[in-house]
């Protein structure tokens, strides 16, 4: 029974996420944001709703390594997807058809904070305030400042794209939005307890289960809404959604630290998570690669760093677990 319902809240999250992404594109076409900017920001902040869920979850049940593993194995399953997603429509030239400007920052910034991550992991006796760690206090500080950086930034908007939709208003599809994300949310919940259950039975450990199984299962949304971005066309939402999700999963471990009230909930995580974090380092630093790098005419060598990607993450996965 227990397979059944994670199966159908799998579903219910994926076509959630997938008029979720629609809805992002009607916002981005009738407002001044660029699809960038509701990439990083709206729908990733939406799609995230599941693994807030899983954190809320696994401080719940007093497992920390579930809550930290998930965020990071998120991470990593979120730059998987954008790799493997350029790697099988190479030929698009995903990368080669964004503004460096307006993705670099969000990479760089989600590279900053997996190293503030590591660190924290690294050194023991964390500094804390109120029981919550001094790294997420500058996580946070890191994020606002970047939240004000790129909503002032631009690139092409998704208005320019001529894609048909249906005539909805501004605010129609702002209320639609809310109502997918909750939707999104409800399902996310299931999922994530319904996974939580699937490890106990199969007896896996916590870390196994957050940063894979949960990890995967939580990151369904951003799977879809970069497919359907490339469906239409909006290649910046496509990067944004990932880069945005990245962000954003790190504000939702602050969250976390904040309801773990034993102590600063990277103290209490395992330090295998260390090498998790320094998969998506290296992973996060490719990407920026790809964004800077000058146009190549070859659709293969195009698509080798996102093979490599791919391999590292396979063969990281199987020397861990």
């Amino acid at each position: 029974m227990i397979y059944i319902i994670f199966l159908l809240a799998a579903a219910v999250v994926v076509l959630a996420a997938i008029k979720l992404n629609k809805f992002g594109d009607i916002i981005s076409q009738k407002s001044v944001l660029s699809g960038a900017a509701v990439g990083t920001f709206l729908i990733a902040g939406a799609t995230s709703l599941p693994e807030l869920t899983t954190s809320l979850t696994a401080v719940y049940i007093d497992n920390p390594d579930i809550a930290v593993g998930n965020m990071i194995g998120s991470n990593v399953f979120n730059l998987l997807i954008l790799a493997v997603v350029d790697m099988i429509y190479r030929k698009r030239r995903l990368f080669q058809r964004v503004g460096y400007r307006e993705h670099v920052p969000s990479a760089i910034v989600g590279l900053l904070f997996m190293l503030i991550i590591i660190t924290a992991l690294l050194i023991p006796g964390s500094i804390e305030w109120f029981g919550v760690g001094i790294e997420m206090f500058v996580m946070v500080g890191v994020y606002i400042v970047v939240v004000k950086f790129l909503s002032n930034e631009g690139e092409e908007s998704a208005a320019d794209i001529e894609v048909p939709v249906k005539d909805y208003s501004l605010r129609q599809a702002v209320i639609r939005f809310v109502l997918l994300a909750l939707v999104v949310f409800g399902a996310g919940s299931v999922l994530s307890i319904a996974g939580d259950q699937l490890a106990q039975v199969s007896g896996m450990d916590s870390s196994f289960v957050g940063s894979f199984l949960i990890a995967a299962s939580t990151s369904l949304p951003e799977l879809v809404t970069v497919l359907a971005a490339f469906k239409v066309a909006n290649y910046g939402m496509a990067i944004g959604s990932i880069l945005g999700s990245n962000m954003f999963n790190m504000q939702l471990l602050v969250v976390t630290d904040f309801l773990y009230r034993d102590r600063a909930i990277l103290e209490a995580a395992g330090s295998s998570h260390i090498f998790m974090a320094l998969l998506v380092v290296f992973m996060t630093v490719m990407i920026i690669y790809l964004l800077l790098r000058p146009r190549i005419s070859s659709s293969w060598r195009y698509a080798a760093p996102s093979f490599v990607i791919s391999v590292v993450y396979v063969v990281v996965s199987f020397m861990l677990f």
